[in-house]
């Protein structure tokens, strides 16, 4: 019996771990790929126990000659492009490294499955960063993109490749354009595991001060775990498309503050304070996603809002120590 066959690129991230956990759960041959596979320590995977299930290649998405011999080399029924620089602040400190590292690496990915003429379906990792500031409405497939960082900026050139391809060769190519999502697995580079890992560290008695930007901005956090299903769903379909996966719900992040304080029993205005200089360029006030397609369409919805997001990533802060 012949397994289906996934490639992840972008295996090593949070992203890429819990969706090779979901498609070893359903029965796939998984590879992965990093810039290095010798070099990259997976640490994701190893944290989930499935690394020694997993196929590991060295794969340059901005490199053509590396991505057409790895997917002739593995022959792939689906591919997962998850890679990429996927922080919104370093865009700004790094612009060019970002753009090529998102949209070069989607079009090679495009490009190759051109030439190869294989039936391989493809999901490309959007992002609601694309929208901008919708002024509070709830954004959906037909809003219009008002990128406002350079992330963003790549973000929406690797969407329009997609639908490009998709409707120039008939490609079945589909892109996720995710809210924001969170899991233990998140570095702490990242501002919610850095709340949720300050907070734990202040619990037990560390005395440090949590420093933040702009507080007031306004997200709509789901669970990596269920975003990564959404994926896979979309790749099941008869006809490819483009999906918004959100919960609907949208917090400030200081409702994610006294959140996770709140959990640990501390009032957070005893613990945090404000830094200018980790205000952005240019910042989204609100995001707000309707995920009402993808309910209909994929028949997903978020079982996890941001107070169960909190709950999951201080049980698993904690269970370190």
């Amino acid at each position: 019996m012949n397994r289906t066959k996934a490639l992840i690129s972008g295996i090593s991230g949070q992203d890429g771990a819990y969706l090779a956990r979901l498609l070893l759960d359903k029965g796939y041959q998984v590879f992965g790929t990093a810039r290095d596979a010798q070099m990259a320590t997976f640490y994701n995977l190893e944290k989930l126990g499935i690394r020694q299930q997993i196929t590991l290649l060295s794969m340059a998405l901005n490199d053509f000659r590396s991505v057409l011999q790895t997917l002739s080399r593995v022959e792939p029924d689906e591919v997962y492009n998850l890679a990429g620089q996927s922080s919104v602040g370093l865009s700004f400190e790094q612009p060019v490294e970002t753009l090529e590292s998102i949209s070069i690496g989607t079009l090679n990915l495009l490009e190759v499955i051109r030439f190869l003429q294989r039936p391989i379906r493809l999901y490309s990792a959007g992002s609601s960063e694309c929208f901008g500031d919708t002024g509070g409405a709830p954004a959906d497939e037909t809003t219009s993109f008002h990128p406002r960082s350079p992330y963003a900026v790549a973000k929406a050139a690797a969407h329009w490749e997609v639908a490009n391809y998709r409707e120039a060769y008939n490609l079945f190519a589909c892109t996720g354009i995710l809210f924001n999502h969170e899991s233990p697995l998140r570095p702490e580079r990242f501002v919610t595991r850095k709340i949720i890992a300050s907070a734990c560290r202040i619990a037990a008695g560390s005395g440090e001060k949590l420093q933040l930007g702009n507080i007031s901005i306004a997200r709509d956090w789901g669970l990596a775990s269920e975003y990564v299903d959404a994926m896979w769903r979309m790749l099941q379909r008869d006809t490819p498309g483009d999906y918004v996966i959100a919960t609907g719900e949208t917090n400030t992040l200081e409702d994610f503050v006294a959140e996770t304080f709140d959990q640990l029993g501390l009032n957070w205005r005893d613990h945090v304070s404000s830094d200018p200089s980790l205000l952005r360029p240019s910042e989204i006030m609100i995001s707000r996603g309707n995920p009402g397609k993808a309910g209909k369409d994929l028949g997903w919805r978020a079982e996890n809002r941001m107070r169960d997001v909190v709950r999951i990533m201080i049980d698993a802060e904690r269970g370190k120590s």
